[in-house]
């Protein structure tokens, strides 16, 4: 296929190239709400009604790895289990992929994130997810599809783009980077805690709410975007900032919404909140805005 999409495709665009040997999508609907790898609420809903061709990729199972000390609620995989996935998934070098889920893109965004670091550039999250899809009365097919695998892609996560742990994330702020908390004011500020142990946020961390990235379910438009991103980064450049969030899932909304603003070069803090706090030693800070 001729079209590249790289950060954002509406739901017109992307069903035009249905069916296109060079396109993957990719269902990635999952409810945070309810943990563990038991959860089948998204996976039930893509076996009932997808995209057709989509295959279904499982927050837990495909876009996290195993679970240790430090290393958050969703732990960054391996890059040779993210091979692995890939290939499983059908998905080759230069092969358009498409993400999409049923909230607010931030599951799909994971997923972006995760083949953009891993150096696959030809990925977009579908803008309005099903909701707009649905809205337009785009087909939809139910039945399972099947898919090839893959050749396996040999690769490794791009490290200047990943911060590993909490002292990674102190160095970066010793030296003067940025970090952005992508978690609702609430949750930062330390009113409230529904997930993790501990309320708060990283002393020196700023808030910025990644559903401010939404206008009606759909991204905002790139040039307000920008110029919400420059007013919040304050004369930062893009690569002197890390995201953050609970489990390092809703932060790569920011990556994404910033990428899509002519803002690349933001890295992530991987195990976030929920690593950050597994440490009971940790400071933590709270009420700040």
């Amino acid at each position: 296929m001729s079209a590249r999409w790289t950060t954002l495709v509406d739901a017109s665009t992307l069903a035009a190239l249905l069916g296109d040997p060079g396109l993957r999508i990719l269902d990635c609907r999952f409810t945070l709400a309810v943990a563990g790898a038991s959860d089948g609420a998204g996976e039930s809903a893509w076996r009932d009604a997808h995209i057709p061709g989509a295959i279904y990729a499982h927050l837990e199972r495909d876009l996290s790895g195993p679970k240790g000390p430090g290393l958050g609620r969703h732990p960054w995989p391996t890059a040779d289990a993210f091979a692995a996935t890939l290939s499983r998934l059908g998905i080759a070098p230069g092969m358009q992929v498409v993400a999409y889920d049923d909230s607010d893109g931030a599951f799909a965004a994971r997923l972006w994130w995760l083949l953009r670091s891993f150096g696959h550039r030809n990925v977009a999250v579908l803008d309005g997810g099903w909701a707009a899809w649905r809205a337009l009365e785009l087909p939809v097919e139910t039945t399972v599809p099947h898919v090839e695998a893959a050749p396996t892609i040999a690769g490794n996560f791009d490290e200047t783009r990943l911060l590993r742990d909490a002292d990674a994330v102190q160095r970066h702020l010793d030296a003067g980077g940025l970090l952005l908390d992508a978690r609702a004011g609430a949750r930062f500020r330390g009113e409230m805690e529904p997930l993790d142990p501990r309320a708060g946020h990283v002393p020196g961390a700023r808030n910025r709410p990644y559903a401010d990235n939404l206008e009606a379910g759909r991204f905002k438009p790139a040039d307000v975007l920008a110029a919400e991103f420059d007013a919040v980064l304050d004369g930062h450049a893009p690569t002197d900032v890390a995201v953050m969030c609970g489990s390092g899932v809703t932060a790569c909304h920011h990556l994404l919404a910033m990428a899509h603003a002519g803002r690349d070069g933001a890295s992530l803090y991987a195990p976030s909140w929920s690593g950050c706090v597994a440490d009971p030693a940790r400071e933590v800070a709270v009420a700040e805005a």
